[in-house]
């Protein structure tokens, strides 16, 4: 087995918690005797002030041409500065544009070890197990036409097509195979011809999955279930912008952003990430949390190279270093052993089995 992997460590504490990552990688090659090619490369950030671009094409061109990329975040204060059309973001648009990642993936799993980190009570996410599917290249994110006009009003346009509907229900409904056979649709079709559209889409599409139970729920109804009762869902499949909420409020049941990993994925290529952000005010201090980005390794062995055993062995090694007791700061609530990035990073490596 032969994998090109494309790296990009990102701003901020990107490159800290990128590193332990790439000797995860390593690892699980070494063990499944895996030919592992890695190519790193600058973005966001650290590409503008090298290139004076958030991204080079040639280095998007070497991501098309690899099995997976791993992508640190992106970002910070210091380049809040330059001028819209390279703000370090835009890189990540065009990696989602340029790689046809359409449908993004972010779980919502608390550890056992961690219950007590999630500001609702532990009986409240004890057996939370969410999936939810966000649409990523469409709706009012992309829509046009967009813009403000002559400083009176500001204007977007939420569009999606049958075709975009289509292939991100077929992904939530795949994923919900490999799981409880749940799919919760959310949407805003009391209101919203786009979400009217959407709903009719979702259930046509649900007739070639007759396993899968299917339901529908208003997004602030969502938004409020999520808190109330997170137990009920399984997948939750849902456009870009209210996928992009809705997974933000999800992610925090785990009781901190640096546990949770995600990936955008399309019908060829996939890109690994962790949720939260660079951080720069704890960049360079060793005390960034590594395991939503090894995590994110863990999905990219599980949707991109169908290895669902590698994706077990890395998720099993993250339990046992928890379960131990080891803690960064961002999780430690007094009564484990405060480490490093690269310390945590090193427990994870041990237990790799």
């Amino acid at each position: 087995m032969k994998k090109k992997i494309v790296v990009f460590p990102g701003d901020g504490i990107g490159p800290e918690v990128v590193e332990q990552a790439k000797k995860v990688l390593a690892r699980v090659a070494e063990k499944g005797k895996i030919k592992l090619e890695m190519q790193e490369f600058p973005i966001g950030g650290a590409s503008i002030d090298i290139y004076g671009v958030p991204l080079k094409e040639e280095y998007l061109k070497e991501a098309k041409k690899a099995d997976a990329v791993l992508l640190g975040a992106v970002g910070g204060p210091k380049w809040d500065v330059v001028e819209s059309s390279i703000r370090p973001e835009k890189a990540l648009l065009a990696l989602r544009e340029g790689l046809k990642t359409y449908a993004n993936l972010r779980p919502a799993k608390p550890y056992i070890a961690l219950l007590k980190a999630s500001t609702l009570k532990p009986e409240v996410i004890e057996n939370v197990d969410i999936l939810v599917v966000r649409e990523l290249t469409g709706g009012i994110y992309f829509g046009k036409p967009r813009g403000i006009k002559e400083n009176k009003k500001g204007y977007n346009t939420l569009v999606y097509s049958r075709k975009e509907i289509e292939r991100i229900a077929k992904r939530a409904f795949e994923a919900a195979m490999l799981r409880k056979n749940h799919v919760t649709s959310v949407d805003k079709a009391n209101i919203l011809e786009t979400s009217m559209f959407w709903r009719q889409i979702v259930k046509e599409v649900a007739v070639a999955y007759p396993e899968v139970r299917l339901d529908h729920l208003y997004v602030d109804n969502c938004a409020m279930q999520i808190i109330r009762n997170p137990a009920q869902f399984d997948v939750i499949l849902t456009d870009n912008m209210f996928g992009d909420i809705l997974s933000d409020e999800a992610s925090m049941l785990t009781g901190s952003l640096g546990m949770l990993p995600s990936a955008s994925v399309g019908d060829k290529k996939g890109l690994y990430e962790p949720i939260h952000g660079s951080a720069p005010d704890i960049a360079g201090k060793g005390i960034a949390n590594p395991i939503a980005t090894i995590a994110s390794v863990a999905m990219m062995f599980r949707y991109s190279f169908n290895r669902m055993e590698f994706s077990d062995m890395i998720e099993n090694a993250i339990q046992k270093v928890l379960d131990a007791g080891f803690r960064t700061k961002d999780i430690d609530d007094g009564t484990g052993r405060l480490v490093s990035t690269q310390e945590m990073g090193e427990e994870i490596v041990k237990r790799i089995e």
